[in-house]
C-alpha cells in the first residue's frame, strides 16, 4: 500500500556492556519518530573485553585501566551519561560497585533468541539488566532470568549456556564483523551499504535513514 513506511534494515554491531551502544540505538528510534520510517533491527555480536575473567572487573578501575581516564573523568563521563540517558529514557544507575563483565555467554543467549525470534526484546532486557539493575549478566541464573521476562523458552536457554552449543557460532559472527574493519561498538549498518560507528544522534541517523530510502526508491 501506498501509505506504508519505508523500513530500512539496521543491522547493529554491538556488545552489552557498552553504554553508548543503547544511547545509539535509542537515538535511532527518535530518528525513526522524526521520519516516520520503519526499521527491521537485527544486533550482532561483538565483545570489547573478550579476555575479561568470569569475576568481572570494578567498572572505574576498568576504565581507568583501560582508556588512561582518571577518576575524576570516569566519575564525569558517567554524570554525562546519566544526564544524557534521562533524555533518552535511559536510566543508568552506576554506582561505585558496578562492574564490567563477560559479555560471551549473553552473546551466546542473544543468538539463540534470534532463532526465536526474541534478540531484539531480550538485547533491550539486557541493558536494562546491566545498567539500571545492575545485576550480573555474565550470571547464568540472571541471563535465565532475563530470559523468562522476554518469553524465551527457558530449558532451551539454559541447555544453549550450559553446553555452549551456540559457542563456535558466536565466535564465526564476531570474526566476520571484526575481519571486514569493525573495531568499535555501536557501528550501525543501515541498508548493508552504509556504516555509522559511535552514537550519533537523531538528527544525523534520520538524514542517514533519508538518504537509505531515498536511494533504494
Amino acid at each position: 500500500m501506498e501509505n506504508e513506511p519505508s523500513v530500512v534494515e539496521v543491522d547493529i554491531v554491538s556488545d552489552v556492556m557498552c553504554p553508548w551502544c543503547i544511547v545509539g540505538y535509542k537515538q535511532l528510534e527518535q530518528a525513526l519518530g522524526l521520519t516516520g520510517f520503519g526499521a527491521q533491527v537485527r544486533w550482532h555480536p561483538f565483545e570489547l573485553n573478550p579476555n575479561m575473567s568470569r569475576e568481572g572487573q570494578n567498572l572505574a578501575e576498568h576504565i581507568t585501566e583501560k582508556y588512561g581516564a582518571s577518576p575524576e573523568q570516569s566519575a564525569q563521563n558517567r554524570e554525562h551519561l546519566r544526564t544524557l540517558g534521562q533524555s533518552l529514557g535511559i536510566t543508568f544507575d552506576f554506582s561505585p560497585e558496578s562492574r564490567i563483565v563477560n559479555t560471551f555467554a549473553a552473546h551466546q543467549l542473544l543468538d539463540f533468541a534470534l532463532s526465536q525470534g526474541k534478540q531484539h526484546p531480550l538485547k533491550l532486557a539486557l541493558f536494562e539488566a546491566h545498567f539500571t539493575q545492575q545485576r550480573d549478566v555474565s550470571d547464568h541464573t540472571v541471563l535465565l532470568d532475563v530470559a523468562a521476562s522476554v518469553d524465551l523458552p527457558v530449558e532451551e536457554a539454559r541447555e544453549v549456556l550450559e553446553t555452549g552449543a551456540l559457542a563456535e557460532t558466536v565466535r564465526e559472527k564476531q570474526a566476520f564483523w571484526t575481519e571486514r574493519g569493525i573495531s568499535g561498538v555501536p557501528s550501525m549498518i543501515f541498508d548493508a551499504k552504509y556504516l555509522v560507528t559511535g552514537a550519533q544522534g537523531a538528527r544525523n541517523y534520520a538524514e542517514i535513514l533519508r538518504q537509505t530510502v531515498a536511494e533504494a526508491a
